[in-house]
């Protein structure tokens, strides 16, 4: 698996039923590691909502048994911060949620199959204003 993908292009449509934005690649992220949210069959944990973490999300995730900050090369995983972008999991983006710590998430780069499992209603609370973005 490449370190690095110089230019990746994403596939599919976000939430807003426009082509998919890159959602990040610094670190790489994307359940194919091609800095956007796609997905395919497998990608049975559907890493599809594009989010900006904070520590916040990521303390409540560890606590629901999702830790997100502790590096796992052997899988390509850095191990997250504060202010990484990140393709979380529909489901587990949904119970962080939940239990009050939802983080920002960016639409434009959040495939549309996360609305099959988080109401639009949610994400929209939880968007990042475009002019916001880095």
């Amino acid at each position: 698996m490449p370190s690095e993908i110089p230019n990746p292009v994403p596939r599919g449509k976000n939430v807003l039923g426009q082509p998919l934005q890159v959602c990040g690649c610094d670190p790489m992220t994307g359940f194919y590691r091609t800095g956007c949210c796609e997905t395919g069959e497998d990608d049975l944990g559907v890493h599809t909502v594009c989010c900006i973490v904070d520590e916040a999300f990521l303390q409540a995730s560890k606590a629901l048994g999702n830790d997100l900050s502790t590096p796992h090369p052997q899988f390509g995983f850095p191990g997250l911060r504060p202010g990484d972008r990140w393709c979380v999991c529909a489901a587990r983006w949904l119970q962080v949620q939940q239990a009050g710590a939802a983080c920002p998430v960016v639409l434009e780069a959040t495939h549309e199959n996360t609305l099959k499992i988080v109401p639009f209603e949610l994400l929209i609370q939880h968007a990042v204003i475009p002019d916001q973005l880095q």
